[in-house]
């Protein structure tokens, strides 16, 4: 079947006619600036139980998978998007979805889901922590969440010299339906050494700082609180290393908290945690040495009385290139006066960031 050519011609000189202006136009328009990341903690690990119950086991985990996506709206505007995989739940969550507005080091807005106000663990998270068993000893981070610690709400924070605050209003699954479905934060830090700017915070700076920090962070809902206190203490000593010593203190009463180990979940629960860590100033290879020990203890409210639960860690960190290529051995041992058997785990644990 024969074509007419001239049928052809027709459509494809008025089509180039129309998208000559459309790609000059094109060639002029900005595009936003976005940053793309991601993030990896991967590990294996052999758990012994003493109550010959329950089983020992020798795994393999991928722990935590992240994708970041940040980008700029306009000069004060910025909006962030992360998600992560659970290793445990092996679920995949929108972790981080907010229009953050900026208006100087006093004045910044955000909107959406993030970390709200609590304490310094929950505001580094596992991926910027000093250790590799974050969250192991029922103490950090036991405030109430969405996802990950994080909240959907709106926050206020500013930095104003030393003196760091932030307060928002968030609302929280599980809670009561009407006005008592608002879950109210706060938090306050002073840095009396170098600051630390931003909202987000680390566990450890690995000398690039010299920090001495104390804050304190309080939620509220429904006449239900938790409470916290907490300290980083990090110097670099000359050619002599980095030296690191972390603390906490928190108070859950019925918001928030831990579930109690092998009992029914508990109402109430405080406890306490002390880190302490060493860098060694000379690289061994392509990375540096660094050692740390952690002790935390932690006590249950339940009807037939209290569990207390102590829990010890051991890491030997190689840090490649600090948060974003890591190796840790470690080793976390975890006794119980109530219920549950004592635990004791031995591992190694990679994690890496782009």
């Amino acid at each position: 079947m024969s074509v007419n050519s001239s049928r052809i011609r027709l459509p494809l000189a008025v089509a180039t006619a129309l998208a000559a202006p459309l790609s000059a136009a094109m060639a002029d328009v900005t595009l936003p600036p976005v940053t793309i990341g991601a993030g990896l903690r991967t590990s294996f690990a052999q758990t012994r139980y003493d109550d010959g119950v329950h089983s020992n086991s020798s795994d393999f985990s991928l722990d935590s998978a992240r994708i970041y996506l940040n980008g700029t709206v306009t000069d004060d505007i910025k909006f962030m998007f992360n998600t992560e995989y659970n290793g445990s739940s092996k679920d995949v969550d929108i972790i981080d979805a907010a229009a953050m507005f900026s208006f100087g080091d006093k004045v910044n807005i955000w909107a959406g889901r993030f970390l709200p106000p609590s304490d310094r663990a929950n505001l580094y998270g596992p991926y910027y922590a000093s250790n590799w068993g974050t969250f192991r000893d029922g103490v950090q981070d036991g405030y109430p969440f969405e996802a990950a610690g994080r909240d959907n709400g709106v926050l206020y924070w500013g930095q104003f010299g030393i003196l760091k605050v932030s307060a928002g209003a968030f609302g929280q699954p599980g809670l009561p339906k009407g006005s008592s479905d608002v879950l109210w934060a706060g938090r306050a830090q002073l840095d009396f050494w170098d600051p630390e700017t931003g909202y987000y915070l680390n566990g450890t700076y690995y000398g690039d700082k010299d920090v001495l920090a104390v804050g304190v962070a309080a939620q509220n809902s429904a006449g239900k609180n938790a409470a916290s206190a907490d300290f980083l203490l990090e110097k670099k000593l000359g050619n002599a290393g980095v030296v690191t010593v972390e603390s906490e203190y928190a108070r859950y009463d019925r918001l928030g908290g831990y579930p109690a180990p092998g009992a029914a979940a508990s109402t109430e629960s405080h406890g306490w945690y002390l880190l302490g860590a060493y860098l060694l100033p000379q690289p061994v290879g392509m990375g540096k040495v660094q050692f740390l020990g952690k002790y935390g203890e932690t006590r249950f409210s339940i009807v037939s009385g209290e569990i207390k639960e102590p829990t010890t860690e051991l890491d030997l960190n190689y840090l490649i290139k600090g948060f974003n290529a890591r190796v840790t051995l470690f080793f976390i041992n975890q006794e119980y006066d109530h219920f549950a058997p004592d635990m004791r785990q031995v591992g190694m644990g990679l994690q890496v960031q782009m």
